[in-house]
């Protein structure tokens, strides 16, 4: 056990040293060659790569090791025959016999965004650059709101066996008509908070998902309907952080409102 442990951590450390070393590689090359400087605290920056190495790797071995089995665990138990019940199997595929899916779907992917550190910096960025306008809880719960309702809808496309491109054209068409009537100030933050989602963690656990529910439901194929929750996990945020914008903006507008109303009828 210990030797296939050690085994693991050799070809993932490996692996990760392979994809890692290209940027490392090219920011060198630009600050010497380019820049003409010398890497400032080389010390300090050689130590931090270490330990982003380190912490990669760790990483990716606990998410093959834990988290992968245990999503596809539970997805196979939730749409196990006795589950959902053999009679109503029977009869064929029914959406509304899976609704704990679409349960735990929405759970994964509001519990996935809400630890993506991609996502944690952007909304500690945010509310720096801000100076407190957007607070960065709201906007990783925004964030992550979005992207469990398109998770769970993602499934129940899977289970439906819809074709994905009408699920995604509406989503962007809804995007389309809520970025003409955003704020300029919220827009480019909010498509960004869309890609920072699919990141480290959300996308293996969610690609985890679909595959693991296309080879369980009757009559779909892993290949052709286990894939496309990504794209949904990236969509539906951005629909999320705008609808909140316009939300908190309706909602100071009638504040403002109340206040200079209210002002106006005690003098």
């Amino acid at each position: 056990m210990m030797w296939d442990f050690l085994a693991t951590l050799r070809d993932t450390l490996w692996s990760t040293l392979f994809d890692v070393a290209p940027i490392l590689a090219i920011l060198i090359v630009f600050q010497t060659a380019v820049l003409r400087r010398k890497v400032p605290d080389l010390r300090r920056i050689v130590a931090g790569f270490a330990l982003v190495l380190a912490g990669l790797t760790l990483f990716l071995i606990g998410l093959q090791e834990a988290l992968f089995p245990i999503g596809e665990t539970m997805v196979r138990q939730l749409t196990a025959p006795e589950m959902i019940g053999l009679e109503r199997l029977a009869d064929g595929v029914n959406w509304t016999d899976y609704l704990l899916v679409y349960a735990f779907a929405a759970a994964i992917g509001f519990s996935t965004t809400i630890a993506e550190p991609s996502l944690i910096a952007v909304a500690l960025k945010a509310e720096a650059v801000s100076g407190g306008a957007v607070r960065a809880w709201g906007l990783r719960i925004a964030v992550a709101s979005g992207a469990a309702v398109g998770v769970s809808l993602g499934c129940f496309r899977i289970v439906t066996g819809t074709p994905l491109p009408w699920y995604i054209i509406a989503a962007y068409a809804v995007v389309i008509m809520q970025t003409f009537v955003s704020s300029r100030s919220i827009i480019p933050l909010a498509y960004d908070s869309g890609g920072v989602t699919t990141s480290t963690v959300t996308v293996p656990v969610v690609a985890a998902l679909g595959l693991g529910l296309a080879a369980t439901v009757p009559g779909r194929s892993p290949l052709i309907d286990g894939f496309g929750l990504i794209a949904f996990t990236a969509v539906f945020p951005i629909m999320s952080v705008l609808g909140y914008a316009m939300a908190t903006s309706h909602i100071s507008r009638r504040r403002r409102g109340s206040a200079g109303a209210g002002g106006k009828s005690r003098s």
